[in-house]
């Protein structure tokens, strides 16, 4: 599949790190985020700038990356496991988001997110996969 290069551009801030300068969003740009236990909306780049950058305040790496389109290319399914150390101590974290594209700009933002995971819970779900 052709990548979307907004959406390169969107990972690419999640990784480094760099949400907070992102211009990925259009000002009409809608997030709906369903985290554990909670639901969430913000409107308007600076409102999702400003939420994403609470969630990918550290640099990390995506473990798995799977990218998929749908919509007839106007959206894209994006699904990864993201890595990061937070305070000395590895984290991780495992989205779902379906990203709406137009005119070169993401427009809606609909995520699920399972959560965010230290060292000792990562330790007890590989052994519980043992």
């Amino acid at each position: 599949m052709a990548s979307t290069p907004v959406i390169d551009m969107f990972l690419h801030a999640i990784e480094s790190a760099t949400i907070r300068g992102c211009d990925a969003w259009s000002v009409d740009a809608t997030l709906d985020a369903t985290v554990p236990n909670w639901r969430l909306h913000a409107a308007g780049p600076d409102a999702i700038r400003a939420e994403y950058g609470r969630w990918f305040a550290d640099p990390g790496h995506f473990d798995e990356l799977r990218r998929f389109p749908a919509g007839g290319g106007a959206s894209e399914v994006v699904e990864y496991t993201l890595s990061w150390s937070e305070n000395g101590v590895p984290h991780a974290g495992h989205h779902l988001h379906l990203l709406t594209v137009r005119d070169d700009l993401i427009v809606a933002d609909t995520v699920f997110c399972g959560g965010r995971w230290p060292a000792a819970l990562l330790a007890e779900m590989e052994a519980a996969d043992a």
